[in-house]
């Protein structure tokens, strides 16, 4: 038994190396939500911002979230550091530099212009500023102006058509902010209209809020990806139909947990949708307040559930599979990630 756990440990030595050091793409990272603590006190500083917490510490110390509004409380509370263009960039440049260390290749990343524009602060700042990260990054990036769904669609509309002189800065619109009480018909108007200008479409889903969320999102708003999904698995119509149309889910899994979507790793569906037949990808949501960026997440979902080299090579795959990435390109990433699972005998 002693050499039978031994040998376990060394493969799962060989599975976190692995996993680690694999090509990834992020297609689920709110900007904002990678602001780390150490960041917000010193934009806070640099812009004359008075904050609640007395420290790094203790506003870290309030990272004890209950559920998703209780987290977006303390998240909003961290971006009213957040004024000026070169902010946006610091942040996007911080979150960038983390990705590429656990071998991001391309990410499509998430950002709020409302949380900014009702402190005033110009959209062309808040687009300007991370766009200009995103271009001086080795790291492939995009962008997807998200709504906040607690505000009117009136506000969403005003913020697309605000956000069009910057047409060319971003490729698509999603909606985040609190599920519950919002359903994604709140927004068919300006998804219609994004339709219209070519942008590509995605929604969060199922996170908290329950299947038929997802049939709206897919059916009304009319969306390329579900961001989170995890609750499909409710409703087994629902989950033939995701998998029939390779809809992919950009599952978080320590957001899952930090918000009690699962009470711990191990109660995670993760593999109980891959097991479905769904195009699962792996992303970590605002890692700075959910404890880990992407390898976390991978490593977090590998050390709790019994998921294997063949996993990883498929989970790798649908990263890039469902980006927005033009088709050579896609093809370029997808061959890297063959090419490296190559090497461990797995095809």
């Amino acid at each position: 038994m002693r050499f039978i756990s031994e040998q376990r440990n060394v493969m799962n030595t060989q599975i976190r190396h692995i996993v680690q050091n694999m090509p990834k793409a992020e297609l689920h990272i709110h900007i904002e939500g990678s602001l780390e603590p150490e960041l917000i006190f010193a934009l806070a500083q640099r812009n004359g911002v008075q904050l609640a917490y007395p420290s790094v510490d203790a506003l870290r110390a309030a990272y004890a979230f209950q559920d998703l509004q209780s987290f977006l409380d303390i998240y909003y509370a961290g971006a009213s550091v957040l004024l000026k263009e070169q902010d946006f960039y610091d942040m996007t440049a911080a979150y960038l530099e983390r990705a590429k260390a656990d071998h991001v290749r391309h990410t499509e990343i998430f950002f709020d212009p409302q949380t900014h524009t009702s402190r005033g602060v110009p959209i062309g700042d808040v687009i300007n500023g991370i766009h200009r990260a995103c271009a001086d990054s080795e790291v492939s990036a995009t962008l997807i102006l998200c709504f906040l769904r607690h505000l009117s669609e009136d506000d969403a509309l005003a913020t697309l058509e605000a956000a069009l002189p910057y047409r060319d800065k971003f490729i698509g619109v999603g909606l985040d902010s609190s599920e519950v009480g919002h359903p994604p018909e709140k927004f068919t108007r300006v998804f219609a209209r994004a339709r219209e200008l070519g942008l590509h479409l995605v929604a969060h889903a199922g996170e908290e809020g329950p299947p038929e969320y997802i049939w709206s999102a897919l059916d009304v708003l009319h969306v390329e990806r579900i961001d989170h999904g995890v609750r499909c698995l409710e409703d087994a119509a629902l989950t033939r139909r995701l998998a029939a149309e390779k809809m992919a889910l950009t599952v978080c899994p320590l957001s899952n947990i930090k918000l009690r979507v699962f009470d711990t790793m191990q109660e995670h569906n993760l593999l109980t949708l891959l097991d479905a037949g769904l195009v699962v990808t792996i992303n970590s949501d605002d890692p700075a307040y959910f404890g880990g960026y992407l390898n976390e997440n991978f490593l977090a979902a590998f050390d709790s559930l019994p998921l294997g080299l063949q996993h990883a090579h498929e989970l790798a795959r649908n990263g890039f599979a469902a980006s927005f990435l033009p088709a050579e390109q896609k093809q370029k990433f997808l061959d890297e990630v063959d090419a490296y699972f190559s090497a461990f005998d797995v095809v």
